[in-house]
């Protein structure tokens, strides 16, 4: 070479016939006596460097090759490049006194170690130990795996020290007395210095040796992990100097050499790329923290190519003092003889270990270091374990766990292969006294609810007039109990979910923190069980309602007669005026349109709720981390829902929401707008129509709807004058009781009037029945229109006092009577009707049971939200149910309206 200036030209000229070699740096020709390498440069025998320039640097005519000394002396031998003799490696000299290894010494890795020591003498193995059918020989282990372990037994040579841990590290840090592999000579040499010092005192840490392992003593690893608190505080606030966790690792390289102390924010050990302020999200104090991600095989070998080691700490401040705590690992992958101890269920049985990697692409090699890896070993799912130490109120932990689990991949093409990768934090306290305080609140309650199911059924055997326990009031208590069960769980779900809202984010001292999924299992259980019977309870009201008995009685009376013509006869007749059904139809359709009323508005129930929640920001309140923030940035890390939150935030709302539209109902829009529970009464008034409902066999209630003017089939003229005159008090009061104005009862008849009026029902119902059950001489129609008035002669006399023998008497409800919800006095001779101002009749209408619609309703967005974790998803389900349910009730409650009031169904909208 001639000229090269750095650009792309280079000029050369051929080298003559006696100087036909290249100069090392190309810019001279020399001749060569021991000829030429392929590249035309010179070649010296093995032992020797090439000498091409005199002491001051200049050209040699020829060149030369000079034998390194080996003797004692010198001990030299020429380095890697062959252009400078340098001192042979330590141990070639302690063992040989010179340059050679020879037999019986024992050459490997570059190293010579004498073959008389007492190294153990039994094969080492270089297998890479993994999952059953992928363990293999490793290139790496047997090119270094013998020397860095003699070097640590013979030298104690730090460095060789920090790579066999390494290895024994690659190797999932596995153990078994039968095999002598990286973790077998390592726990060699740490047995065989037993007599050498500690390092601070730990015992587990020999002096010139990493710390790996916590000893195999079994319940050793809950005594590490629960038994010495961390001597600082934590805090949720920011301006707190504890409220970050401040975790710090020693790092190593592949060959044991100290890299350098580093903080692990930043994404040290999180393979999932991210913003800087997400990935630093996860040493946030109290903040739940989960990141999942798929990468390619490609992407990790290129960012990996050799693994880095870490030795974990937390660093925190005791007093003025800095200090730092080593955090123990859980390798989910240790076998300890052929047993992975560390996925059994029992922490007694865990083996703890230091170090960890994320990515093993070194070992996984066969036959050259060079070639491809067969396998890659990746840290798929870290995690970090903080546990709050018991009845601490200033935030007190036990040391931090690291719990690692590794996976090997077949390498096959990389470019086309992922794997999915994890790192979560979890913050953990023992829950056992909640879980305590929780059984004992449902045993009390629980109790209770025996207790009110009895008095309920009792009440109902009062009520049917059946006074044997048989199968069917067994039936009706479990259905009682079920109804009161649920709210006893939904009582204590939602204290349960209040509490841990309230306690965990608002607390400035911790003290609680909030139960992992796991531990959630069994709220979510017992959420679950309060649907359930809910659910019963709800169903049962529903039949319940579609299978009373209902009678409008009408008192309306003709007003004269009238000429007939008589069909067949060719005569005319008098006839007495019929009575107008129209007003009958009317307030039965006014009936039928009141059996879905409610106390709240459905929609805008469920859309206040999702408003709330998924734009005001409620549902921010559920994250699992310590902020209280409704709104949160975009840029910023969000927590995964912890499932009591999501539970207690939306059944508070709910709640709120619902009882704010029950007060707004009943104190301003049915004083100031329409109360159609009392104009279905003043209607029933003005119809001059009675309603008598029995829910029970012996029970139900009466709406004494008879027209205080004698009769309601008038004109407009006259009808605004019967109004006018009520309205100035010019004529009687609406009540039953003359100058009273009660109008609704709750009715216990007796079971004479039941009897007599079951013969006229069953006539009235028949008309459904078999035509060949019917009468021959009459067809249905007029078979139902003579039931039909029979009944309604039957109940007006029935109210008029007219059969003595089947008479009642009014009186109040002692107050212990309407608390316990029983009647006290049984309906022997004579029927009971107790005045009821409350309009209770409605307990057989939606209106009546909102408390338990109510409930449903939340209970059923509860456990669709826990089940899909959305709330638009339990917004819509739910909405959709109300109206199932609602068109149920109707369609079904028509025809039992029809069936048993001869309303034809076509009249009721």
């Amino acid at each position: 070479m001639t000229s090269n200036n750095g650009g792309p030209a280079m000029t050369c000229k051929k080298c003559p016939d006696n100087m036909k070699g290249v100069t090392e740096d190309g810019w001279n020709c020399i001749s060569c006596p021991h000829g030429l390498t392929a590249e035309g440069k010179c070649h010296c025998p093995t032992g020797h460097i090439l000498v091409e320039r005199g002491l001051n640097g200049s050209l040699l005519s020829q060149a030369t090759c000079e034998l390194c000394d080996g003797n004692e002396n010198a001990y030299t031998r020429a380095n890697a490049l062959g252009n400078a003799c340098v001192r042979c490696e330590p141990t070639f000299i302690n063992a040989t006194r010179s340059c050679e290894c020879a037999e019986p010494n024992v050459l490997t890795g570059g190293l010579c170690f004498s073959g008389s020591g007492s190294f153990p003498p039994r094969v080492i193995s270089a297998a890479r130990q993994g999952e059953p059918g992928i363990s293999f020989i490793s290139e790496w282990f047997a090119k270094y795996l013998q020397s860095a372990a003699s070097a640590c037994w013979a030298y104690a040579n730090l460095t060789s020290c920090q790579a066999l841990a390494n290895m024994c590290v690659m190797n999932m840090n596995s153990y078994d007395s039968a095999l002598v592999d990286a973790c077998g000579l390592f726990q060699f040499i740490f047995e065989s210095t037993a007599g050498l010092n500690t390092v601070h005192s730990i015992s587990f840490w020999r002096q010139n040796l990493p710390w790996l392992f916590y000893g195999e003593q079994s319940g050793l690893a809950p005594q590490i992990l629960s038994s010495t608190p961390l001597p600082t505080d934590f805090s949720f606030k920011e301006q707190n100097q504890n409220s970050k966790l401040k975790f710090v690792a020693a790092t190593y390289d592949i060959r044991g050499n100290f890299l350098k102390w580093q903080t692990l924010e930043g994404g040290v050990l999180q393979l999932c790329p991210d913003t800087e302020a997400r990935l630093n999200a996860a040493y946030y104090f109290g903040t739940t923290y989960q990141q999942n991600c798929e990468i390619s095989l490609s992407k990790i070998l290129t960012d990996f190519p050799t693994p880095v080691f870490y030795d974990v700490y937390l660093e925190y401040t005791d007093g003025n003092q800095q200090n730092i705590w080593a955090v123990p690992v859980l390798n989910l992958n240790l076998q300890h003889y052929k047993m992975f101890v560390n996925q059994d269920s029992s922490p007694t049985k865990w083996l703890l270990t230091r170090r960890i990697f994320l990515v093993d692409a070194v070992s996984g090699r066969e036959n050259d270091l060079g070639n491809q890896p067969r396998a890659i070993r990746i840290a798929t799912q870290i995690s970090l374990s903080i546990h709050l130490v018991p009845d601490t109120k200033n935030g007190n932990i036990y040391p931090p766990l690291i719990t690692v689990a590794y996976s090997d991949v077949d390498i096959k093409d990389p470019s086309n292969q992922a794997i999915k990768v994890s790192f979560s934090v979890k913050y953990e306290m023992n829950q056992g006294e909640a879980f305590v305080q929780t059984d004992i609140a449902l045993g009390v309650l629980g109790g209770l609810a025996v207790l009110s199911s009895l008095l309920k059924t009792a009440g109902w055997k009062r009520r049917i007039g059946s006074p044997m326990i048989d199968l069917q009031t067994v039936m009706k208590f479990l259905v009682f109990y079920a109804g009161d069960l649920a709210n006893v769980f939904f009582i204590v779900t939602m204290g349960t979910g209040l509490y841990w809202l309230i306690f965990f984010k608002a607390q400035k001292s911790i003290s609680v923190l909030l139960p992992v999924p796991a531990q959630e299992e069994r709220f979510v259980t017992y959420v679950g069980c309060a649907f359930a019977l809910k659910a019963v309870q709800f169903l049962h009201k529903l039949v319940s309602q579609m299978t009373i008995d209902v009678f409008f009685i009408d008192w309306e009376r003709p007003k004269g007669k009238v000429l007939k013509a008589v069909e067949g006869e060719g005569g005319i007749r008098s006839a007495t005026v019929p009575v107008s059904i129209w007003r009958t139809y009317f307030v039965a359709n006014e009936w039928n349109e009141i059996q879905t009323v409610r106390k709240i508005n459905p929609l805008f129930q469920v859309l206040t709720v999702l408003f709330f929640l998924e734009i005001v920001g409620f549902k921010n309140l559920a994250l699992m981390d310590s902020s209280s923030s409704l709104s949160r940035s975009p840029s910023s890390y969000t927590p995964p829902y912890s499932r009591i939150l999501r539970y207690a935030v939306s059944a508070a709302l709910w709640l709120v929401i619902g009882v704010t539209q029950i007060v707004f109902f009943a104190g301003f829009y049915e004083r100031f707008i329409e109360d159609k529970i009392r104009q279905f009464v003043d209607l029933c008034s003005v119809s001059n129509i009675s309603v008598f409902l029995l829910s029970y066999k012996c029970f139900g209630y009466y709406i004494h709807g008879r027209s205080i003017h004698g009769h309601a089939d008038t004109n407009m003229e006259e009808m605004n004058m019967n109004l006018k005159r009520e309205a100035e008090n010019l004529c009687s009061q609406r009540g039953l009781v003359p100058n009273t104005d009660v109008q609704t009862f709750q009715i216990a008849v007796s079971g004479h009037m039941r009897q007599h009026y079951d013969r006229i029902h069953e006539t009235l119902v028949r008309k459904n029945g078999p035509a060949r059950l019917l009468s021959s001489s009459a067809s249905t129609l007029e078979q139902s229109i003579k039931a039909y008035h029979a009944m309604n002669k039957f109940l007006g006399s029935f109210i008029d006092h007219v059969h003595k023998e089947m008479d009642y008497f009014i009186k109040d409800k002692l107050l212990l009577e309407r608390i316990l919800g029983i009647e006290f006095m049984e309906p022997m001779e004579k029927s009971i009707f107790y005045n009821d101002e409350s309009y209770s009749f409605s307990s057989v209408l939606y209106y009546g049971n909102e408390a338990t619609l109510l409930i449903f309703d939340l209970l059923f967005f509860s456990v669709v939200d826990l089940a899909g974790q959305s709330f638009m998803l339990a917004a819509f389900l739910t909405y959709l149910q109300q109206e199932i349910f609602r068109f149920i009730r109707n369609t079904v409650g028509q025809k039992n309206l029809a069936s048993k009031t001869l309303v034809d169904q076509r009249f009721l909208i």
